[in-house]
């Protein structure tokens, strides 16, 4: 099946940035549509209409969430756009940003409309000083032609938008790490309730949602909760940004409808298969807190339903963020987890005990192993931390926000999925595989 392309298929016109451009394309038709002929309630009933959940990993109904926002309030309202992007294998928002700003803008605009906010504030990783500086550019313009600032559409409505650039820690993709960052403060995750629509940035309600969330919003208003509800999957309607990287041909981008394709058609079909003509070991599926999947397993159809997690599916994993990370025949599966581990022990913030402590414990086990120094009990020792930090895909677990089962899942899944590989390093006293260094 071919791409569907809706929050992309402006990506590659000339000159998009440019709001004269975005305009001739469309652009903020939807942003004066919500506006001028739609009350904030109306907007967040069509975006439940429509089905659209959060793409960033969560998969939280939209709609349902601006609705927890209050109808009348008694202090200032708060839009928050998660633009961190901190999970490795995901790529996706980066290029929203930077190919097409307004698109992000307009999207911002509307949803900031309906929760009643009177400030945005789109939150970007630091390392995206590019995408940053469009946004920048973007919201200048839009100030210029009035879409931003005083009295929008003449409805009335005031509404600044600030960007702020991100503390570079994975961290602050967490939403309330995010909003400790926009406050000034250690990017350390609250303990929730109180919820951010309850006392978010500022002590203030807020509403924090992702760049692709957002980017799909103009369009929805434009077309119709219905036409988006049409489109892929009738529980996880509408379309997703799969970001493809490793031993492929061609790495990339792919939006597709949720449910149309399944894994092995997106590597093969779509990313060209393996390189190198080598054979598939593995597959990361949502990033790098998912756990691995064997080549067995690669029939699965791409949609949230179809996972354990978020749909409750037959498949025992985590859909995550749409970061497949594809893994050939010469890697290391121990040399992997140990990159992996090496990456969370570095970001965790230092909080909670289980991750301060569990994170650097799992990875020095790890690199145990891998090096050739593994004991007996190193196996079952990794799966006993991981497991205390948080119980392998059930609502069990220790730290404040999901940090910990970001790192004890993949764990306690790379281990369960190929046991007899760290078995191999610990019994032969080395690593037992000619590894391919050409992508580290």
């Amino acid at each position: 099946m071919p791409e569907h392309r809706i929050i992309l298929k402006d990506a590659d016109v000339p000159n998009i940035q440019d709001i004269e451009v975005y305009i001739a394309n469309g652009g903020y038709r939807a942003a004066e549509k919500a506006l001028k002929t739609m009350t904030p309630d109306e907007v967040i009933k069509e975006v439940q209409d429509s089905g659209l959940a959060g793409r960033g990993g969560a998969w939280f109904p939209t709609g349902t969430k601006w609705s927890f926002m209050p109808k009348e309030p008694k202090v200032p309202s708060y839009l928050c756009v998660n633009a961190d992007e901190s999970e490795p294998g995901t790529f996706k928002d980066r290029q929203l940003i930077e190919k097409n700003p307004h698109q992000l803008v307009e999207g911002t605009i509307i949803a900031a409309y309906a929760i009643r906010a009177r400030a945005a504030y789109i939150y970007v990783r630091g390392e995206m000083a590019e995408g940053m500086r469009g946004i920048d550019r973007a919201l200048a313009q839009a100030y210029a032609r009035g879409y931003v600032g005083k009295n929008l559409f003449g409805k009335g409505y005031d509404l600044d938008i600030y960007t702020h650039p991100g503390a570079g820690a994975y961290i602050c993709g967490e939403e309330t790490g995010l909003m400790q960052s926009l406050e000034g403060k250690r990017a350390e995750p609250r303990v929730k309730p109180p919820f951010p629509a309850q006392r978010g940035i500022f002590g203030c309600p807020t509403t924090v949602n992702n760049v692709q969330t957002l980017s799909y919003v103009p369009h929805i208003i434009d077309n119709g909760a219905a036409w988006f509800k049409g489109i892929g999957n009738p529980k996880y309607p509408g379309t997703f940004i799969f970001c493809v990287s490793g031993h492929v041909r061609n790495p990339g981008l792919f939006e597709m409808e949720l449910g149309a394709a399944t894994m092995r058609q997106l590597i093969y079909e779509y990313a060209g298969g393996i390189r190198d003509g080598r054979e598939l070991k593995a597959v990361i599926p949502g990033g790098a807190s998912t756990l691995p999947m064997k080549p067995d397993q690669i029939d699965i159809v791409m949609s949230p339903d179809q996972f354990l997690l978020p749909g409750r599916g037959p498949f025992k994993g985590m859909f995550g963020t749409g970061g497949i990370i594809v893994i050939d025949e010469t890697t290391c599966v121990v040399d992997m987890l140990l990159n992996l581990m090496q990456f969370f022990a570095h970001e965790s913030c230092g909080q909670c005990t289980p991750c301060r402590e569990g994170a650097p414990w799992v990875r020095d086990v790890v690199r145990r192993i891998e090096h050739g120094q593994g004991r007996p009990g190193d196996i079952d020792l990794l799966l006993n931390v991981a497991d205390n930090v948080a119980g392998l895909l059930s609502p069990r677990y220790s730290t404040i926000c999901l940090f910990g089962p970001a790192f004890s899942y993949p764990t306690q899944g790379t281990i369960l999925a190929f046991r007899e590989e760290f078995e191999e390093h610990i019994r032969q006293g080395r690593c037992p595989i000619q590894k391919d260094k050409g992508i580290r």
